[in-house]
């Protein structure tokens, strides 16, 4: 453990509120606003609702860019100036949105928004390291995503809650109260966790380096290939929630619940997930789940052909849920698998890894939501050929010698 962090002013509960808090930015920027898509396609003129799709993609495209950089930054100028500068450029996205008056400036916030809650992502996961390592770090992150996996479940009904109170733009008040009480929490209660002889010069090399390492590494390579396909997948789904829900299946202000009641199977898959990597490979547990999401989506298309795209709501959760389950255990084990030959380099290849991923989901993911016709036609062939490509990927690399 970090001398300067055991020296910290934050106790062990305190500390993990602290960081689940951070982490929980850029999952509540997402899934807040949901309810709030046809509030502003309306508000803000937009012709083509699958365009307000790009409100949440955006996003990703600036915790894309994010990633690369703040691993490396921290690593020169510590922790908490990396996080504060995250927090900065968080607000200033959030306040462009909050004034925004057209389409293109809330997607110019919403960019910037992307890119500081990266900061709050990625180098909330060096700070843990600085001060926790082995059981003890696995311990404080079981803790944190056991608080993370909240929010997917509670924020949709927030934003609900808050657009049927005040608005669609009174969401961007709440970011802006939120985040500026988690900076003042932090910048008081949590000292530095980097001494200064352990800071690295900021060097682009290292990121060059890093790149070229995980494309000249199968394994590294074909993974963070396929932890971008199945987060493509899944942000198609993400992107096009709204529409599917409210205006194709008229859920109305139930989309909410709906929306959470399938986040349930991600947080059972995580904490499945402990278990079965000990007794089944993470190669096999990959090729297992992608296998169930292949199945489901083909077995799917029947009823999908059947009613014209259109099937009965209860075919579609029952449909989602096991995939989402399949989809849970996946995230984590590609991201172990593609860091497992970059151990030399953990710092530099988490965050070009992570960046690829994202970068890869968010283009599949938006070209997935953009093709939205009514229709299920669309999520369920996304979902069937971003999981074809993965096990193509991931066989022919376990058939390699």
């Amino acid at each position: 453990m970090n001398d300067t962090a055991a020296s910290g002013r934050t106790g062990f509960a305190e500390f993990i509120i602290l960081i689940a808090s951070m982490m929980s930015l850029a999952a509540l920027s997402i899934d807040t606003m949901l309810p709030a898509l046809p509030e502003i396609v309306h508000d803000l003129g937009i012709a083509d609702p699958n365009s307000a799709q790009l409100v949440i993609s955006t996003l990703f495209l600036g915790m894309s860019a994010g990633q690369i950089v703040y691993g490396p930054l921290s690593d020169a100028i510590g922790r908490k100036p990396a996080i504060s500068i995250g927090f900065a450029i968080f607000i200033l996205g959030t306040l462009l949105c909050l004034a925004a008056d057209s389409f293109s400036v809330m997607l110019a916030g919403r960019l910037l928004q992307g890119l500081g809650a990266a900061a709050a992502r990625i180098v909330t996961i060096a700070l843990v390291r600085d001060r926790y390592e082995g059981a003890a770090m696995a311990r404080i992150m079981s803790f944190v995503m056991t608080i993370f996996m909240l929010v997917p479940i509670l924020a949709p009904l927030g934003g609900q809650i808050i657009i049927s109170l005040a608005g669609w733009r009174a969401i961007f008040i709440g970011f802006l109260v939120m985040s500026s009480i988690i900076l003042a929490w932090f910048t008081l209660r949590q000292p530095e966790t980097l001494s200064r002889e352990n800071r690295h010069r900021l060097s682009f090399q290292g990121l060059a380096n890093s790149l070229r390492e995980i494309l000249r590494n199968r394994q590294s390579l074909v993974y963070t290939l396929t932890a971008g396909l199945v987060f493509g997948a899944f942000l198609g789904y993400l992107n096009s929630s709204q529409q599917i829900f409210q205006n194709q299946y008229g859920t109305g202000e139930l989309f909410p619940v709906y929306f959470g009641m399938l986040a349930l199977p991600f947080g059972m898959a995580s904490l499945l997930n402990s278990r079965l990597v000990t007794i089944i490979s993470l190669q096999r547990l990959v090729v297992m789940a992608l296998s169930a999401v292949l199945g489901l989506s083909l077995l799917f298309l029947l009823p999908a052909f059947i009613y014209a795209g259109d099937p009965p709501f209860w075919m579609l959760i029952v449909y989602l849920a096991p995939v989402f389950f399949a989809i849970g255990v996946l995230f984590g084990n590609l991201n172990a698998l593609a860091m497992e030959p970059l151990g030399h380099i953990a710092g530099t290849g988490a965050a070009t890894v992570g960046s690829l991923s994202t970068f890869i989901g968010m283009a599949t993911g938006t070209m997935i939501g953009q093709s939205y016709n009514g229709t299920l036609f669309p999520l369920v062939t996304g979902f069937c050929s971003c999981t074809v490509l993965s096990l193509v990927l991931t066989t022919h690399h376990e058939d390699q010698p």
